[in-house]
């Protein structure tokens, strides 16, 4: 047994010995009184039971008679009932003293009963006067039952009143007795608890005090309790504790630093994957478009090469300044419009170009390049070897927050094994063509933007066509609201 349960332990002992004392003075006094007491109490609680129980009889004989439905009759079998159970206590408080008025008492139960039960048979009988008239009488009986109730209570207090008076004076004394008693215990409780309580206060102040060097952060500070019972085991369990948290701290310290380098690590592998797609340009695309112009040049006048040319300064510069950071799509459409200028330019009447552009979707930001590789594919793969040309259509529409975007071409179309490979990144289309920022790399630089898959899609039959179909979240927080809830 531990130290904190023998101080325990002794004060309850303290406790019930003098609670043994005091209940062994009450019980002298009580043992005498208590039996008597209980059956005179008794014997009133029964009376008044059968006053009760007849003036509830009588209610619920006149509901009946006023509304005879099923529920009112159940109402007064249970009432008569009641008062019959009544009457069988009333016969056991019979005795030689008020052996004639209880006798009384009993016949004048019975024939409320029968009176109450002969008003419900004329009732049923559809005999109104003499339902009235029991019902008259058990009403008359029942104020007669109330006067011999209280005839009966007034001779039993009569009875019992030199019983009572001693019951006073009793009281009396115990009301000295307890006023003793309570000094008694009052003095011996403040003297066991005064002793109890300073050899607990005093240790638990000193964990209290090591409590607060805890929850300032001085957690190299060894906390000691000088007590020989649980607390200075609570000490020691709490100092444990102490060197855990300052452990773990540590190693929270070091796991937080080790995150930092691996973020920035990433945040470096992105980077690099960026710049590494962004070094891929090819300049087939500068030089091809460079013979073109001076063919034209050579061919026509002035004023549309001019054209031309500005059209190809624009390509050229968005190419060089767009490609490190976001931009809109309304600059993406614009610089896909100067580029099918040049293609024009370039296949004359071979190349037919259709718009269909929702411009409520222009103001949404994209990765710089994200378009013109894809129609430059399908200019070189669906335009170029065909004889008769063909034709490229553009959509760009919203679904929700989604904004689609959806390049269309008239070629050949694509096989369903060719798609896998060029979605997977294992099929190439531009090598030798294009400004070298493929289909590929374009998957991979939205990927890389939005920081999720399945972005792009491709639906295509071989003889027919393809289409290319890109689908974007109107900004970059909806897209990670979306994969946040869907995990």
């Amino acid at each position: 047994m531990t130290t904190i349960q023998r101080k325990i332990w002794l004060l309850v002992s303290v406790m019930l010995l003098i609670m043994g004392i005091i209940w062994m003075t009450l019980t002298y006094y009580n043992q005498q009184t208590q039996e008597q007491t209980n059956s005179i109490l008794q014997r009133y609680l029964r009376l008044n039971e059968v006053t009760i129980a007849s003036q509830k009889m009588i209610t619920d004989l006149n509901n009946y008679l006023l509304d005879p439905t099923e529920i009112h009759k159940v109402q007064i079998e249970k009432s008569i009932k009641t008062i019959e159970e009544v009457q069988q206590d009333v016969v056991k408080l019979r005795n030689e003293e008020n052996a004639f008025s209880v006798t009384n008492y009993i016949h004048l139960i019975d024939s409320l009963v029968e009176t109450a039960n002969r008003s419900i048979l004329f009732s049923e009988e559809q005999e109104l006067e003499g339902s009235t008239n029991e019902f008259n009488e058990a009403n008359r009986i029942s104020m007669y039952i109330s006067e011999m109730t209280l005839t009966i209570l007034e001779r039993e207090l009569k009875t019992y009143n030199l019983f009572y008076r001693e019951i006073i004076d009793q009281s009396e004394e115990l009301k000295k007795l307890g006023i003793w008693i309570l000094l008694l215990v009052t003095a011996v409780l403040l003297l066991a608890t005064y002793w109890f309580s300073l050899s607990i206060t005093k240790p638990v102040h000193q964990l209290t005090k090591a409590a607060n060097e805890l929850a300032h952060g001085r957690f190299n500070q060894k906390i000691k309790v000088e007590s020989n019972d649980e607390i200075a085991f609570l000490a020691q369990t709490f100092d444990t504790m102490r060197i855990n948290i300052n452990d773990l701290i540590l190693e929270i310290q070091q796991k937080a630093q080790l995150e930092h380098e691996l973020q920035q690590s990433k945040l470096l592998l992105k980077e690099s994957q960026l710049k590494s797609l962004q070094s891929q340009i090819n300049p087939h695309f500068l030089f091809n478009t460079l013979n073109t112009l001076s063919k034209k040049a050579y061919l026509d006048g002035a004023e549309e090469t001019s054209d031309l040319l500005v059209s190809v300064a624009g390509l050229l510069r968005y190419n060089l300044k767009r490609i490190d950071r976001p931009v809109t799509l309304y600059e993406e459409v614009l610089v896909l419009y100067q580029y099918m200028e040049i293609q024009r330019a370039r296949f004359a009447d071979r190349l037919h170009f259709e718009a269909n552009i929702d411009e409520s979707c222009l103001h949404v930001n994209i990765p710089g390049l994200t378009l013109q590789p894809i129609i430059e594919n399908a200019v070189i793969h669906a335009i170029e070897p065909e004889e008769d040309g063909g034709t490229i259509s553009v959509r760009i529409s919203r679904d929700g927050f989604w904004i689609i975007m959806e390049i269309e071409d008239s070629g050949k179309g694509i096989s369903q094994d060719n798609i896998e490979l060029l979605l997977s990144g294992h099929l190439d289309t531009n090598v030798g063509h294009s400004t070298g920022i493929g289909f590929q790399n374009v998957v991979k630089r939205l990927q890389l933007f939005y920081g999720v898959e399945n972005l792009v899609s491709i639906e295509s039959e071989e003889g027919i066509g393809t289409k290319v179909i890109i689908q974007i979240p109107e900004t970059r927080e909806e897209v990670n609201d979306e994969t946040t809830n869907s995990g």
